[in-house]
């Protein structure tokens, strides 16, 4: 494993990833990166989640003129939300060197896009229907393109842009490195690197095998409406160190927040819409156990390597088992125990096995707590709090004031109120979360299978009615589409921590 400062980078690109909380680099990153700085035409064949946005961004934004107000490189990727992805990583890579990114799709309003070119951005991150539509117009001028990153290539193939592809990189000025990125090598994307690269070097990248013994990976079978009620509870009996609670779209980070700290737990958020500025502020408290849960998208996640993390709550099912494997990956750092739990509705089991199956790894089915359950958890870790101040002869002070005590009440009835008033009951305040489509894998032609379903926010990948070129010509529509664990004192630092709650 590589860190970036054995890969040649330049400081202000170091310093914008060390920002971002990026050490050390994934396979496709140590080996592409250096290929691209040489100026060498690239092909990755890796899967989603790998970090190919890294791969490609790195040398792209070391090849930035800062000073230079045109475009001088673009990256095409099949749908809206990948493309606001791509943008948004590319700003925080590029931040320092005041390498600016903008990212430009159909179904917004051109106009504004036209705007935000003439701000004299220098990288784009564009769908291919879109982008010509700007080529044709002349918003979008070519002659100073030094790269052009194709991402996820087999996907946009799928959905019928290889043709205007073509066309795009007809346009291009002849001296520019070309960087191919795709999970699969249909023939037809074969065919469009030996007309359009210049002897491409291929780097290959398996997927992530999900072979990490330290972490226990367990799944609740759970209704979309209990999900909240379990994940309180379950936090209540394990009671983590640090935690991470992974949602699919921002607007359900955004609520996961509030939920939780309505009902008394110390929780902050990240995705794509927090400002880099409160996203580190955010992070930084994190790390620092000032906050002990942090609610993310999968994209505001990528690169954050976090000691402490005991717990990842996959709350909604994530899109791919690429993702599944980032995820968990959050937590069992430098050989730790560490402890993942999925929520599945019914309608996502099946997704489920296509993880369980491409993983290579049974995921447990764990029994969701009971109120009854949180409450014997919450009571044992008060009384184990009574039993220490004890051993540690902490009460020596007040033994007159106990044999007082003792001498008017009965002692079970002391007890107990003593019990009481140490076990923080927990809250049961009424949180509503807007309701996300369940993933499914449905079974199509051929026996393979597909994703659809639970798109959105910044994270699930869907395209509808991709416009062609703004033009209203309809592509054809795709689609991405009870042995609960209670520790010795389990309840005993959720006791403590409860009402710390931290704007």
């Amino acid at each position: 494993m590589k860190t970036f400062y054995e890969l040649n980078i330049e400081a202000d690109v170091l310093n914008a990833l060390a920002k971002m909380g990026f050490e050390t680099t994934t396979p496709i990153q140590a080996q592409a990166i250096p290929t691209a700085i040489e100026g060498k035409d690239l092909i990755g064949q890796a899967q989603t989640g790998t970090g190919k946005t890294t791969a490609f961004g790195v040398p792209m934004i070391q090849k930035i003129d800062p000073k230079n107000p045109n475009i001088q490189g673009i990256v095409i990727a099949p749908t809206r939300e990948l493309a606001i992805q791509v943008a948004e990583e590319l700003n925080r890579i590029g931040q320092i060197k005041g390498v600016q990114t903008v990212p430009i799709y159909g179904g917004q309003d051109i106009n504004r896009q036209i705007r935000a070119l003439k701000r004299k951005p220098q990288l784009i991150a564009a769908t291919p229907g879109r982008l010509l539509d700007h080529i044709r117009r002349r918003t979008i001028k070519l002659q100073n393109i030094n790269t052009v990153v194709l991402d996820e290539a087999d996907e946009m193939l799928n959905m019928g842009f290889i043709e205007d592809i073509e066309a795009i990189l007809a346009e291009m000025p002849q001296e520019h490195q070309t960087l191919l990125f795709s999970a699969t090598m249909p023939k037809r994307i074969q065919l469009l690197a030996e007309k359009f690269m210049n002897q491409p070097e291929i780097v290959r990248v398996k997927a992530k095998q999900l072979t990490v013994d330290h972490i226990d990976q367990y799944y609740y079978d759970v209704k979309e409406n209990q999900k909240f009620d379990v994940l309180c509870r379950s936090l209540d009996i394990e009671s983590p160190d640090l935690a991470i609670i992974f949602g699919r779209t921002k607007k359900r980070v955004d609520e996961l927040v509030e939920g939780l700290m309505k009902r008394g737990y110390s929780a902050e958020g990240i995705h794509g819409d927090i400002p880099q500025v409160k996203r580190e502020k955010v992070i930084r408290r994190f790390k620092e156990q000032a906050t002990e849960i942090l609610v993310a998208t999968d994209v505001a996640a990528r690169g954050l390597d976090i000691s402490g993390v005991t717990h990842v709550y996959n709350f909604d099912l994530p899109q791919d088992p690429e993702s599944y494997v980032h995820r968990i990956g959050r937590t069992g750092r430098a050989g730790e125990k560490g402890s993942a739990y999925t929520f599945v509705t019914p309608r996502e089991m099946d997704h489920l096995k296509t993880i369980e199956k491409l993983t290579k790894r049974k995921i447990e089915k764990q029994l969701f707590p009971t109120y009854r359950d949180v409450m014997e958890g919450l009571q044992e870790g008060a009384i184990e709090q009574l039993r220490q101040t004890v051993w540690n002869n902490e009460g020596e002070n007040y033994r007159e004031a106990a044999k007082r005590l003792l001498s008017e009440e009965d002692a079970v009835d002391v007890v107990a109120s003593a019990i009481k008033l140490l076990t923080k009951e927990p809250s049961q305040t009424p949180v509503h979360l807007s309701s996300v489509e369940p993933l499914r894998v449905r079974k199509v032609k051929g026996g393979h299978q597909k994703r659809g379903g639970g798109g959105g926010g910044g994270n699930g990948r869907r395209q509808r009615n991709n416009d062609r070129s703004g033009d209203g010509r309809r592509r054809r529509n795709y689609s991405k589409s009870n042995n609960n664990k209670q520790q010795s004192g389990g309840g005993n630092k959720r006791n403590r921590r409860r009402n710390q709650n931290h704007s």
